[in-house]
């Protein structure tokens, strides 16, 4: 269940409502009448199942109560109601089936934004890898894809896609270009400076690497597995498990073949970096068309489940 509490001018408190009275999925409704101060109105508050809440939103922010109101939401961790228990079996679908799209255009939006902290992140995470291409270090590479931030802005392209929203596209491109290019380049003067206190060798770089040698031998498997992690990737994002995310954040190889492409270009080794910078867009485009495909099939599904409740009598 959702709880939601508007700020509802009282001049629309019967609309929003009549609204909230004839969703399938709402119960413990409550009125505040002329609680609300800034804005000036009335405080209204309900819960809802998951599986309503999308479409009930849609019509909150039909009547514009997101211009001259206020719509918040919040999980609720525990309802011990036999309304509540009610309200979710009336609502159609299952509530871990459901998407709640105005809450992850929010959060992509956020995880999306091009930040102090995003860089930092996406920085260190690529000079962790390449201290793991360099040691042949298959611990420390895993620890550089727990700790890349880069699926947020992989899911914000992927929302933008099916949402047609241009402006969280661009946002979402900028961030992870710059992100990119930002970290491979402090990560090649790391390089360079860790191979001038000797810590750093070009012969590491040559050898065999047999437990991270993947990273620069890109291949169809690669495209596969960047296509499995995208299509979980979104889905722990619409479902709110987010547990899933550390799983598909390791599944890939965007920031060690990041890394290997810097530390490759900092000794010259331009064949090898190409090969790395191949393995990190095959990774990247897997990500991102899997990723929309999941959110457009979601959406269509979502859909049809709704007009079948709807056609019921």
């Amino acid at each position: 269940m959702l709880h939601l509490r508007l700020i509802v001018p009282a001049d629309r408190t019967p609309d929003v409502l009549r609204l909230l009275e004839t969703t399938v999925g709402t119960a413990h409704l409550a009125v505040l009448t002329g609680a609300a101060r800034d804005p000036q109105g009335d405080v209204v508050l309900c819960d809802v199942a998951r599986e309503a809440a999308d479409g009930l939103l849609t019509g909150l922010r039909e009547l514009g109560l997101d211009r001259t109101g206020s719509i918040a939401v919040e999980n609720i961790d525990l309802s011990l109601s036999r309304r509540a228990d009610q309200a979710e079996a009336d609502a159609p679908g299952e509530g871990a089936d459901a998407v709640l799209w105005e809450s992850l255009t929010e959060a992509t939006h956020e995880e999306s934004t091009l930040s102090v902290t995003y860089l930092v992140f996406l920085t260190v995470a690529t000079m962790l890898a390449a201290c793991g291409v360099v040691l042949d270090n298959a611990v420390l590479i895993v620890g550089a894809m727990a700790v890349g931030p880069e699926f947020g802005p992989l899911a914000g392209i992927c929302t933008a896609l099916v949402q047609r929203a241009p402006r969280l596209a661009w946002r979402s491109l900028l961030a992870l270009l710059v992100g990119f290019a930002v970290a491979m380049a402090v990560t090649v003067g790391f390089s360079l400076f860790m191979d001038a206190i000797g810590l750093f060798h070009i012969e590491a770089l040559k050898a065999d690497r047999p437990n991270t040698n993947f990273i620069y031998r890109p291949d169809w498997l690669s495209f596969v597995v960047a296509v499995l992690a995208g299509i979980a990737g979104v889905l722990s994002l619409t479902s709110a498990k987010s547990g899933a995310l550390v799983g598909v954040a390791i599944s890939v190889t965007t920031v060690p073949a990041a890394a290997n492409a810097a530390v490759a270009f900092s000794y010259h080794a331009y064949g090898q970096a190409g090969h790395s910078m191949e393995q990190l867009l095959l990774n990247l485009v897997g990500i991102i068309v899997a990723g929309a495909l999941t959110l457009a099939t979601q959406k269509y599904l979502w859909a049809r489940q709704r007009e079948r409740a709807g056609s019921r009598p």
